[in-house]
């Protein structure tokens, strides 16, 4: 998938809003997805995101965050943290089948499906950059920044 060019999609996103891919043309798209709202290492990282909103935005870049949550979930999540982006609901995995990151993991000693903490950055010719997958928060952030910057 890197290095090549990406199918246009679409999810419901908070802000009474519709995010399209084939709408940002022109910019960087940042697509990060996390596995559940108010979570301790989402909210981490989410807030990493708010933190350097700024300098994403100077880099002419667009931050997407994707999870399964759905829209009311999303929408009083971002009010509590303040996040100026928005979130995607992809209650029918749709978009997280596109970018394979539904997996099996061990939750509390149980198997179950879940969304793998990744990261996508997508130049502004739709074009896949670079991926990041089973992201460990800490640092994170700024390493996608660093990377965007460079495009």
């Amino acid at each position: 998938m890197l290095d090549t060019a990406l199918p246009d999609f679409s999810l419901p996103a908070t802000g009474g809003t519709t995010f399209s891919l084939g709408a940002q043309a022109g910019k960087v798209v940042v697509i990060y997805f996390y596995p559940k709202d108010s979570t301790p290492g989402c909210t981490t990282e989410g807030q990493q995101f708010r933190d350097l909103h700024d300098q994403f935005v100077a880099a002419n870049a667009v931050i997407l965050g994707i999870s399964r949550d759905s829209l009311k979930s999303h929408e009083n999540f971002k009010a509590k943290q303040g996040f100026p982006f928005e979130l995607g609901s992809d209650a029918d995995e749709a978009v997280c089948n596109l970018f394979s990151v539904i997996k099996q993991k061990m939750m509390y000693g149980k198997q179950c499906r879940g969304i793998e903490r990744s990261t996508f950055v997508i130049d502004s010719k739709g074009v896949l950059r670079r991926e990041w997958r089973g992201v460990k928060v800490p640092g994170h952030v700024q390493e996608v920044l660093d990377f965007v910057k460079t495009l």
